[in-house]
């Protein structure tokens, strides 16, 4: 069973996860705070958080901050009312997974959890395999019936990131962000530039397809799950 860390202040938005993720499968526990879920974690398994922003004594903020500072690669989803896109960046700057806006849709909620409880798995193994092929995250390799081949590091990585979601939308700015890092001096066009020598490398295959989402950015479809 997988156990789920529920961390909000909000009585009744607690509650309302608590039901929502017990009702489908999940174990939960909830703390009320950061300094709650961090006791928590001393003394208990979890697989994922669920945490809000704004809570007394230590915010969601502060306790993505201590850890990730202490090594730990929980995924972790944040929940908030805020929606300008400094809070959201700020969030992913201290190291959170994923953002949802309250209010959530209790279907979206469900589908993000799965995709990073599988993401987890994936950076666990280190391995990502697609179809009839396997890309090994420890040596940037992609292994196919017709061999091994060795991507550059930012190929790699933009390849990994699409087909470990598929059908979810990047935008170049957030691709930038995470492969590139926020104060490299590249722009978004370096994205299109890598996107398109992944294409041309991988033109013939049936496995995946790399899609432009006009006035968005691009998304992976893997065929292999159709």
């Amino acid at each position: 069973m997988v156990d789920i860390l529920i961390v909000e202040d909000d009585k009744n938005t607690r509650k309302l996860l608590d039901t929502i993720l017990s009702n489908h499968g999940y174990h939960t526990i909830t703390a009320t705070n950061g300094e709650e879920a961090l006791e928590i974690l001393d003394h208990n398994h979890v697989d994922l958080i669920v945490l809000d922003i704004m809570m007394p004594v230590m915010d969601g903020y502060e306790l993505t901050r201590v850890l990730r500072d202490s090594g730990s690669q929980l995924p972790m989803l944040m929940l908030s009312a805020k929606q300008n896109v400094a809070d959201i960046k700020q969030g992913f700057v201290v190291g959170i997974d994923d953002y949802l806006t309250k209010p959530f849709d209790f279907e979206e909620l469900l589908l993000r959890i799965k995709a990073l409880l599988r993401r987890s798995k994936i950076v666990a193994e280190n391995k990502l395999v697609v179809g009839s092929i396997t890309l090994d995250y420890s040596s940037y390799s992609i292994i196919t019936p017709d061999g091994t081949e060795t991507l550059p590091q930012k190929e790699f990585l933009l390849l990994f990131k699409l087909l470990s979601y598929p059908e979810r939308v990047f935008t170049r700015m957030q691709l930038m962000d995470e492969i590139w890092g926020m104060d490299a001096e590249s722009d978004e066009h370096t994205v299109n530039v890598h996107i398109n020598r992944l294409r041309a490398r991988f033109q013939d295959t049936p496995d995946f397809e790399i899609v432009t989402v006009r006035g968005l950015g691009y998304k992976a479809v893997r065929r292999d799950e159709k």
